[in-house]
């Protein structure tokens, strides 16, 4: 785990709401070959899954995913089914796990107890992301970041 300031981003996302699960990856997908089609995925470029519900308290129905793309302040969008917004900066637990379905659930079921570890709080005011660059998805990799509050006392 490592601890890391992301500031504040534009981003372009495409939205899907309903039960998490294959349809995520079937919005990420769309949200890439709209990039690949107007020239905004390099190699440099940083891509983010945002469940931005729990699915604990939110009827699946009504969850929604964001599948993003970190673009310039100016660059215009030019498709009904992807919208501008920003990604509030803040400070984030950043978890590097293996890109696979197994790996991802593990690491869901352990972070929380490993922010605790640290002494670390969830902002449960910002949702947590899934973070993909070139290099890491090249290498079967993918960063799960956790936006956390100050230090617990005591």
């Amino acid at each position: 785990m490592n601890v890391e300031m992301i500031p504040e981003y534009d981003i372009a996302y495409i939205r899907k709401i309903g039960p998490y699960g294959l349809e995520n990856i079937q919005t990420m997908e769309k949200l890439k070959s709209w990039a690949t089609v107007n020239g905004l995925l390099k190699d440099e470029s940083i891509i983010l899954g945002i469940p931005l519900d729990n699915p604990e308290t939110t009827k699946p129905e009504d969850c929604r995913y964001d599948a993003c793309l970190i673009i310039a302040k100016d660059q215009m969008i030019n498709h009904s089914d992807v919208k501008k917004g920003k990604l509030r900066e803040g400070d984030y637990a950043v978890f590097e796990i293996e890109h696979t379905a197994e790996a991802v659930k593990q690491a869901w079921g352990e972070i929380f107890l490993e922010l605790s570890i640290h002494g670390y709080t969830m902002d449960d005011t910002t949702p947590i992301m899934e973070r993909y660059s070139n290099k890491m998805v090249e290498n079967h990799k993918c960063e799960i970041c956790v936006p956390i509050g100050s230090l617990c006392s005591g």
